[in-house]
């Protein structure tokens, strides 16, 4: 049983979605935030209802993680408060979707600084305060994206394949030295998500709510879970792969996410 009153966690993309709803979760189990993300003056504002709502200590970082250099930036500033990490939540990502060639190519190179560089040198550099009481935790937010290429999505399949990948591993070597580690796989949730993508095409499945996926999310860290896939249906979406060739899921896949004419 992980017990988070009195302890602090930091949530990357706080300001909205699952982030936000990590937030509100953890606040009314007691514990403290540090929250990140670009948007300050929505930062703030949720901070100061979490404050006075649930009477916890709210930091507030705002941060473009994209940008080179920003998760030792972040790192330096949680110092700078002389707070000490014990829940690490990399929630930051966004998505690009449409062919790949017609996709910016400045956008897709953010999508994996941000999916992919910042959530493993965040992780870098928190893992010592997460181990130093053999009681921390990670939880990595990955996608059903994960479980197989996603044409017209193609950075962000492999981003969030790599998340389950890394996660993945840093559960084998940190299970028995009391660091949990979770990879969170939602499938197609509630958020602004979709409208930074730019498509509700990029969507497969009905959507759960970000306080479901939240819920479900803890339930599954709190048994010591490597992944956990979000929702029965989301679960057997994910599974196609298992059921077909890679060349025929592909197919599936792609026909599911093409773009409407």
């Amino acid at each position: 049983m992980f017990m988070y009153a009195k302890k602090t966690a930091l949530i990357t993309g706080a300001s909205s979605g699952i982030g936000e709803a990590f937030a509100y979760s953890l606040a009314a189990k007691k514990c403290n935030l540090i929250l990140v993300a670009r948007n300050e003056p929505k930062l703030k504002a949720l901070a100061k209802e979490l404050s006075a709502q649930y009477n916890v200590r709210t930091t507030v970082i705002a941060l473009d993680l994209s940008a080179a250099g920003a998760p030792q930036a972040l790192h330096q500033e949680v110092q700078n408060h002389q707070l000490k990490v014990d829940l690490l939540i990399n929630n930051a990502g966004f998505a690009t979707y449409g062919y790949f060639e017609q996709v910016s190519g400045e956008r897709q190179h953010e999508e994996i600084m941000l999916n992919v560089t910042a959530l493993v040198d965040i992780t870098h550099a928190f893992m010592p305060d997460l181990l130093r009481n053999r009681d921390g935790g990670i939880i990595n937010v990955s996608s059903t994206a994960a479980f197989q290429p996603d044409p017209y999505m193609a950075v962000y399949g492999a981003t969030k394949a790599f998340v389950l990948s890394f996660s993945e591993a840093l559960w084998a070597e940190n299970r028995k030295r009391g660091l949990k580690v979770l990879s969170l796989c939602p499938g197609a949730t509630e958020t602004a998500f979709f409208d930074v993508v730019g498509s509700s095409e990029a969507s497969v499945g009905s959507r759960e709510t970000p306080q479901k996926v939240v819920q479900n999310a803890l339930k599954a860290f709190e048994k010591g879970r490597s992944h956990l896939i979000s929702g029965r249906q989301n679960y057997w979406v994910a599974q196609v792969s298992r059921f077909f060739s890679r060349q025929a899921t592909l197919g599936i896949v792609e026909r599911t996410l093409r773009p409407q004419k």
